[in-house]
């Protein structure tokens, strides 16, 4: 019979599901996503910055190979495409438009893209686009009709579509009235077609004006959470990464649920998950002969007669009181639902009340769904404003899916910021902190020290003091996942050796020794005694002459029957180790037949309880 923890997940089981569907996708329920670059291909691209600054063409297949790169490691099976206009050779499909050249079809991106991407920077690769592309008229219209033909020939789902334009010419047909207009005509069409396009406007000498033409191609942002036209164009090449990364991917929600303040009044809201842990995607078993993927099947079999079990001939069960409990499917299913999925308003309490050891788990945050609810919007802002006015948490019982156990939660408010270039560093809504039962806080038996003296204290302080930095948590990347996806790229890309990787979470020695000075001799002078060398071996311990005592004794292990009877009536018989309950067995001569605790403690209960 199959084991309850076979149907009947845990908690850690469904966090880690709910980060996997977050990190992963649904691309066979969602979509894909999809992203267009079309660069600017003109003379004026190529022209160097000030000072050796890279010119706009060179930062642009920077950032180009950086998505790339990027979507192989976060989302391999997002589609991506190169477009270039304004040049003097073209290549599309069926060759249909003068002036525009189709780099890379709108796939999947591998190592043939990187390369390619990689061929086109620096002065060689100016010198390549020179010859492969050249510079000639500019047709906008055309550029963006070659660009909804990609899209139209794309049979998949698509859940997102986004077209980038990288360009450094705020009026790129001279004042042809005729091109501007097929231009807005075919970028209005685009729009209605579900695409959103983006200008990252680069520097250009006297500045660039995204009035004169590129304000009507624009698409308008979808909500308050996106960012709109920035009107200061990019110059730095950080700056533009940025920028790119800030709108390269869509926003997808954990789950859409109803936020409820009381009787008929519901609020839509999206869950999103703002940290999600980054793992090794998974091998892929491949058949050694062929180099196919290979998929396994599980099959259930009776132990006695070999038959092959269909499910509905399986049932769950789970013991307790040393008796089988056994249940139908339904029954499970039944048991496991508390509640439809949703958010329930319980009450408020001030921030001083959440303690830092509240949180349990990682943090999901939600913001307003506007299309499904009209008006969440705005009573969600509401809300938000007056949980930071009176410096309030909202406290809400929450079940973020079907069959999912309920939880309390703590709805944090948390404000909009944005940095110098206007790009949003954290969005305005409610961190959702997930908050602990009675039952998940263990009390705690800490081993005692002697205190610190007053002069230990503060020269710990001082040395505190003295290693402050300002800590980002962006600023440090995993380097055991750097070093695998460049070994993983460098055999990819046919390359000698993978680029060296910096561990940034190592600690720089010298800067700390520079920066403590004497500090630390003197710290270690206060508390350890003369002569101390942490780094040498302790000496070893001397056996006793005794002949008696060589071997060690154990300490007594085991509880008296007070003690016993004190913890089966207050239910906490579980909190003894197992040796502790294999000890009181024996005590009271009770024959086990096995070792597992809960069989322990059934058989003491039953002996203590008679």
């Amino acid at each position: 019979m199959a084991e309850w923890n076979a149907y009947y997940q845990n908690e850690d089981e469904e966090q880690e599901q709910e980060e996997a569907e977050l990190s992963g996708g649904d691309y066979k329920v969602s979509g894909r996503d999809s992203l267009v670059f079309l660069v600017d291909a003109s003379k004026e691209m190529f022209i160097k910055g000030e000072d050796g600054q890279p010119s706009n063409f060179d930062m642009t297949m920077q950032v180009v190979r950086s998505v790339y790169t990027s979507k192989i490691i976060s989302s391999h099976r997002d589609l991506v495409a190169l477009v270039f206009y304004g040049t003097e050779q073209s290549k599309n499909p069926r060759n249909s438009f003068k002036h525009v050249y189709v780099y890379h079809d709108l796939d999947e991106p591998g190592a043939k893209r990187v390369q390619d991407a990689d061929a086109l920077r620096g002065e060689k690769g100016a010198q390549l686009a020179a010859e492969a592309l050249g510079s000639g008229e500019t047709s906008l219209g055309d550029a963006l009709w070659c660009c909804a033909n990609l899209y139209s020939d794309i049979k998949l789902r698509l859940s997102h579509k986004r077209l980038m334009i990288f360009t450094c010419r705020d009026d790129p047909h001279g004042g042809d009235g005729a091109r501007d207009r097929q231009a807005r005509t075919k970028a209005s069409d685009l729009k209605e077609t579900g695409v959103l396009i983006d200008l990252m406007h680069l520097t250009k000498p006297g500045g660039f004006d995204v009035s004169l033409f590129f304000r009507d191609i624009v698409s308008p942002p979808d909500d308050d959470g996106e960012l709109g036209l920035q009107l200061e164009p990019c110059d730095k090449l950080e700056d533009l990464q940025k920028r790119v990364r800030a709108r390269e991917t869509k926003k997808r929600a954990l789950a859409r649920l109803s936020l409820t303040l009381g009787e008929g009044l519901n609020v839509a809201v999206g869950v999103y998950a703002t940290a999600v842990t980054a793992r090794k995607p998974a091998s892929v078993r491949l058949y050694r002969e062929t180099n196919e993927p290979v998929r396994s099947k599980t099959r259930i079999f009776h132990t006695q007669t070999g038959s092959l079990l269909l499910p509905s001939e399986i049932k769950k069960a789970q013991v307790y009181g040393r008796k089988q409990i056994v249940m139908e499917k339904d029954e499970v299913d039944a048991i496991k639902k508390f509640h439809d999925p949703g958010l329930f308003l319980i009450g408020f309490k001030p921030m001083e009340k959440l303690k830092l050891h509240h949180h349990i788990r990682p943090s999901v945050f939600i913001y307003p769904e506007e299309d499904e609810v009209k008006g969440s919007a705005c009573l969600f802002s509401a809300l938000l404003k007056k949980c930071i006015e009176r410096n309030v948490f909202a406290l809400c019982r929450s079940v973020f899916r079907r069959n999912y156990p309920p939880r309390f939660v703590a709805l944090v408010p948390q404000m909009e910021a944005v940095d110098e270039g206007k790009v949003q560093i954290t969005p305005p809504g409610f961190n959702v902190i997930y908050l602990p039962y009675a039952d998940d806080l263990r009390t705690l038996d800490p081993p005692r020290c002697p205190p610190a003296s007053q002069t230990q204290v503060n020269k710990m302080k001082e040395i505190v003091q003295k290693l402050r930095f300002k800590y980002r948590s962006d600023a440090f990347e995993n380097p055991v996942l750097q070093q695998h996806f460049r070994n993983l790229e460098a055999l990819a890309l046919d390359m000698m050796a993978p680029e060296d990787i910096e561990d940034l979470i190592m600690p720089k020695v010298d800067q700390i020794d520079q920066r403590l000075g004497p500090l630390a001799d003197e710290f270690k002078d206060l508390v350890y005694p003369a002569g101390y060398n942490p780094e040498s071996k302790p000496a070893p311990k001397r056996k006793t002459a005794d002949a008696g005592a060589g071997a060690e004794k154990k300490p007594k292990v085991g509880a008296t029957a007070d003690e016993l009877k004190a913890h089966m009536q207050s239910g906490t018989l579980g909190k003894l180790t197992v040796p502790v309950l294999k000890e009181a067995c024996k005590q009271f001569g009770i024959k086990t037949t096995g070792t597992k605790k809960q069989d322990l403690i059934d058989a003491l209960s039953e002996r203590l309880g008679s």
